[in-house]
């Protein structure tokens, strides 16, 4: 895969990303750092008392959905420094009910940067998930989802100040299906603006959908860069950015793209490999 460095006091992305007809939105390619069940005997002084293992669900690669993008130039205020960084916990509902207990704290959306910005998880009919949680454990936040649902995750930014938005799925960047790293370039949220993502990326114009599913057709179960650890979390980092410059044009005699021998090695997503 073709990367660029940036090296400079400000991070700065030369690939944007517009989600949906009039949603800006940038991203940056910048090099990734580098990187058991125990069984129990049964005896006749001591029987086994082992528990079935938790429900838990995946995200597939779904479907293709237009996404279209184009390219800008932005600044990060604080390189190294994200204004925020949260997670949130997804399950089969009956294992979401175990471990947010019978009292939970619950809401439909998560404040960050200081209630700069809005964080849901929609479902196909446009709603908003709920979230749960003990309320005496400092544990993340968990939404139950149903397998071969559809999700999105949505921005909502109520300040005047724009923002970069870097979201992961079970520990895979969205926009390039490596491994989630702060180092990877996201979305540009604009003020009072909303953003959908809607799937992993796949190209400039189309992404694949968010589909909950069995760990075993999740996404990261079937590409190199996955981890089956980290099936079940949802990660979103916000960096503030210097407002953005206007997107570049491409000049008039540019160089048509030509047909690519290796398409996957961009700076998307790769699809996922499943296992026969």
């Amino acid at each position: 895969m073709i990367q660029r460095l940036c090296r400079s006091r400000f991070f700065k992305f030369a690939t944007g990303l517009i989600a949906g007809a009039a949603l800006l939105a940038a991203c940056t390619q910048i090099p990734q750092l580098p990187r058991e069940s125990a069984a129990m005997a049964a005896t006749p002084s001591a029987p086994p008392a082992a528990a079935p293992a938790p429900a838990q669900l995946g995200t597939q690669w779904g479907e293709g959905i237009e996404s279209k993008s184009r390219a800008i130039v932005t600044k990060r205020l604080s390189p190294d420094q994200p204004d925020e960084v949260a997670m949130l916990g997804y399950n089969e509902a009956s294992a979401v009910r175990r471990d947010a207990g019978s009292n939970p704290e619950r809401r439909l959306n998560l404040q960050l940067a200081q209630g700069d910005v809005e964080w849901s998880v929609i479902d196909e009919s446009n709603r908003p998930l709920p979230l749960q949680r003990a309320r005496r454990s400092n544990d993340m936040f968990r939404l139950a989802g149903t397998e071969g649902a559809r999700y999105t995750l949505r921005f909502r930014n109520l300040s005047d100040r724009s923002y970069e938005v870097i979201a992961t799925v079970d520990g895979l960047d969205v926009l390039n299906g490596k491994p989630g790293s702060l180092r990877n370039g996201g979305y540009v949220l604009r003020p009072q603006q909303t953003l959908d993502i809607e799937g992993f990326r796949k190209s400039q114009s189309e992404v694949a959908a968010f589909r909950f599913a069995a760990p075993g057709r999740a996404y990261a179960a079937n590409t190199e860069a996955g981890d089956v650890r980290n099936i079940g979390v949802i990660g979103a980092a916000l960096f503030e950015l210097e407002q953005p410059e206007a997107p570049r044009r491409p000049r008039r005699d540019a160089t048509p793209p030509q047909p690519s021998a290796f398409p996957a090695d961009g700076a998307y997503a790769p699809p996922p490999r499943y296992r026969k």
